[in-house]
């Protein structure tokens, strides 16, 4: 996946909004950019590069700058399926506009690094799961919940950036 930074006043953290889809588990969530490693794919970072272009238009190759990796991130439930993220971080510039560009994507959002930052932002939500209701971890911003995966990237991400 592709965490991206966007030089702005505040700086902000590009998401998108999963399309609905029964064959996703992960319908409807917010997330950040990213997506299978295909065999043409010459490493996990050019899967990132390749897959924000394709979800939201935005072209890391030629306007954006890698910043580093974060460390992998499994999902927490064995009933959940066997995947593995590896978080790419990016800088882009003011200017960069992203879009949905994809029927895998509803819609794209531009957080600001400082909600995230703020511990009031910082709660739980419950998810209904196949064994019953249980209690995540979140960030409620703008009216969005983020949990799961993208909660436990931005997390790692938001404690790097908060001793800076």
């Amino acid at each position: 996946v592709s965490l991206i930074i966007r030089a702005s006043a505040e700086l902000d953290v590009l998401l998108i909004k999963r399309a609905e889809s029964e064959r996703d588990p992960w319908s409807g969530h917010i997330a950040l950019p990213g997506g299978r490693r295909d065999t043409e794919d010459a490493s996990l970072a050019h899967t990132a590069i390749r897959e924000t272009s394709e979800e939201t238009g935005v072209e890391l190759s030629t306007s954006g700058w890698s910043l580093g990796r974060l460390g992998r991130v499994v999902p927490s439930r064995s009933t959940l399926p066997p995947i593995t993220i590896s978080p790419y971080v990016f800088g882009v510039q003011e200017d960069v506009e992203a879009n949905a560009d994809s029927p895998e994507v509803d819609r794209v959002l531009w957080m600001g690094l400082p909600d995230l930052l703020d511990p009031k932002t910082r709660g739980a939500t419950t998810i209904l799961l196949p064994t019953g209701p249980e209690d995540f971890p979140c960030y409620w911003v703008g009216g969005h919940v983020i949990w799961g995966l993208t909660f436990r990237v931005l997390s790692e991400f938001v404690e790097l950036a908060g001793g800076l």
